[in-house]
């Protein structure tokens, strides 16, 4: 589960890609492929995967216990060719972020 708090040394990816709304759900897959890959290396953390409503966007939010981590994960993920794969289903802008404030509701 997502742990969305400041103050800590968890690194956030967001990829935010986008696609044609015939492919959007090619790429969802093809993400949720990814992220399965992704869980073997020691600290991912979570991902979640998010699609738009007009079928042109898909947003991948994950996160990594650091930058090493992230890191590792990524390059895993290049060696098996699931970032080429990706990004030969849409358009991609990438980012690594860190939460600098968050509130709540309650």
């Amino acid at each position: 589960m997502p742990t969305i708090t400041a103050e800590n040394d968890i690194v956030t990816h967001i990829n935010v890609f986008t696609t044609a709304p015939e492919r959007q759900q090619m790429l969802v897959d093809s993400l949720i492929e990814t992220v399965n890959a992704a869980r073997e290396v020691p600290g991912w953390l979570s991902a979640s995967i998010h699609r738009s409503f007009d079928g042109t966007k898909v947003t991948n939010y994950v996160q990594f216990a650091n930058h090493a981590a992230a890191d590792a994960v990524l390059r895993h993920l290049a060696k098996g060719g699931f970032l080429q794969r990706n990004a030969a289903l849409g358009q991609v802008a990438p980012g690594q972020y860190e939460v600098a404030y968050t509130i709540s509701a309650a």
